[in-house]
């Protein structure tokens, strides 16, 4: 059995600073002279002691980073253990700790799926919780996919190894420079983000709360008509272009901002993801403009946000596309499964994994035409090798096996085939609203039975931990030495 110390000290730091956090809110609550301050004190002092005497208790055993199994189990119980605690501030407005675990898990894990109704009428305070979860969320999704899943070789990600040396089992102890570099460039996005909301149009409060939520592709508003209460269209194409850099992979804007611009559209997976959602959103606006007897522009600005939302699993919405025919919802579907790159804060199944897919499978067809054809896949000059190429067809399958066995669950809840299917896929791809009158983009998931929220819950932490993190988790052999 591994270690556990090292892991539950780290752990323990970071519940402590969770709650140090909420301090934040709470300070705006006071400065709005809202007594919903003394939630989150309370919340902060409980999740603060909690998390100090269990790193105090565990202190002193890490020594050199850990191993592969310890950052499995890291990763796991954090993602599992911070939701619990981020939920507390939200039982301060009576509702459920089902409720509350549910919008803390769709926090944490930027989905953006949401059970609160009335948003323009929350506490300031309340609102920028939400939106700090889904903040840190973000920060804590790239440092996973860029520091601990390419040595996890989960899902094909050991492509994206940034160092060529051997650490062995050490998965943490070199990458300090990464972090430092990933929290430097998210911070400065994020405030030029609030710069350009504030300079289009929104208040000081909506440009910093809706910047976090954009840079994380989490997705939560302070309004209940989410991107449809802005009416400039400049603060829509703005979005635009942040959902985007969230989902561009962290390792190429580093190097971007560093003096190395053109290797953004040099990586495959920008290219792919720019040029798919390029192509969708016109041939999708010129459908509407036919349908809907709307000008092209209003057309593309709104194909292109809300494609661009769900493509990238941000999870705005900019007026109610369910409504805007079989065709636009058939496309929203299909986007729901698709993510956007390796090494960003969204979810889905990524570009990348789409690329070797297909190549894959194109050189086995090659292959079957002439048997004794030795082909092999390469990605951006880089050969494929057959343990990464397997790793991507397995995360493929147990990802649509998932959202299955998912869909199958909620149907058992009472729920319609249509809400249990993309409320699955929604959950798993950590994307937001679904489709339907229910938890479609002009609903909320509030009316769902209680059971069916803790299974999307944990669909949610099952798709942005990359299924694998998990599954891995309850292997006998994984805990024997």
């Amino acid at each position: 059995m591994p270690n556990l110390r090292p892991v539950f000290n780290i752990l323990g730091l970071l519940i402590f600073g969770l709650g140090a956090g909420m301090l934040l809110p709470a300070a705006v609550d006071v400065a709005a002279r809202n007594p919903d301050w003394q939630a989150f004190v309370i919340s902060a002092l409980a999740t603060s002691l909690c998390g100090l005497l269990l790193a105090v208790a565990c202190s002193g055993y890490l020594k050199e980073g850990l191993t592969i199994r310890q950052a499995f189990l890291l990763t796991g119980f954090a993602w599992l253990v911070l939701p619990a605690f981020g939920a507390l501030p939200f039982l301060w407005l009576g509702i459920s700790y089902t409720d509350a675990v549910f919008e803390a898990v769709s926090g944490f894990t930027t989905t953006g799926s949401t059970i609160l109704t009335g948003l323009d009428g929350l506490p300031p305070g309340l609102l920028l919780w939400r939106s700090v979860l889904q903040w840190m969320g973000g920060v804590g999704i790239i440092v996973m996919a860029l520091v601990l899943l390419p040595y996890l070789q989960v899902g094909g990600m050991q492509l994206f190894k940034t160092e060529s040396s051997d650490q062995g089992e050490k998965v943490v102890a070199r990458s300090a420079d990464l972090v430092r570099l990933i929290a430097l460039v998210y911070v400065g996005l994020t405030a030029l983000c609030a710069v350009l909301y504030w300079i289009t149009g929104m208040d000081a409060f909506d440009a910093v709360n809706h910047a976090m939520t954009t840079l994380s592709t989490g997705g939560y508003s302070t309004h209940d008509a989410s991107f449809g209460y802005f009416t400039n269209p400049l603060t829509a194409w703005v979005c635009v272009v942040f959902m985007l850099a969230g989902a561009f992979p962290f390792s190429i804007l580093i190097q971007a901002i560093r003096g190395r611009p053109l290797l953004i559209w040099q990586d495959a997976q920008v290219r792919a993801l720019v040029a798919m959602l390029a192509v969708i959103s016109f041939v999708a606006a010129v459908y509407l403009g036919l349908h809907l007897k709307i000008g092209l522009h209003e057309a593309l600005l709104r194909t292109a946000f809300n494609f661009t939302s769900i493509v990238t699993t941000t999870g705005f919405a900019l007026g109610d596309y369910s409504a805007w025919g079989a065709p636009i919802v058939g496309i929203a579907l299909v986007l729901t499964f698709s993510g956007g790159c390796t090494g960003s804060t969204s979810g889905g199944i990524k570009m990348f994994r789409f690329i070797i897919f297909f190549g894959t499978l194109r050189n086995h067809m090659r292959m079957m035409v002439r048997a004794h054809r030795v082909v092999s896949t390469r990605y951006m000059g880089t050969r494929v090798t057959p343990d990464i190429a397997f790793s991507v067809l397995a995360f493929l399958v147990a990802y649509l096996g998932s959202v299955g066995i998912i869909t199958l669950l909620l149907t058992f809840f009472g729920l319609d085939l249509l809400t249990a299917i993309t409320g699955a896929a929604t959950a798993i791809g950590n994307v937001g609203p679904g489709l339907g009158e229910i938890i479609g983009p002009a609903g909320n998931f509030s009316s769902l039975p209680d059971d069916a929220k803790w299974v999307l819950s944990l669909a949610m932490l099952l798709g942005r931990l990359e299924l694998f993190t998990v599954i891995v988790l309850l292997d006998p052999e994984f805990w024997s030495r």
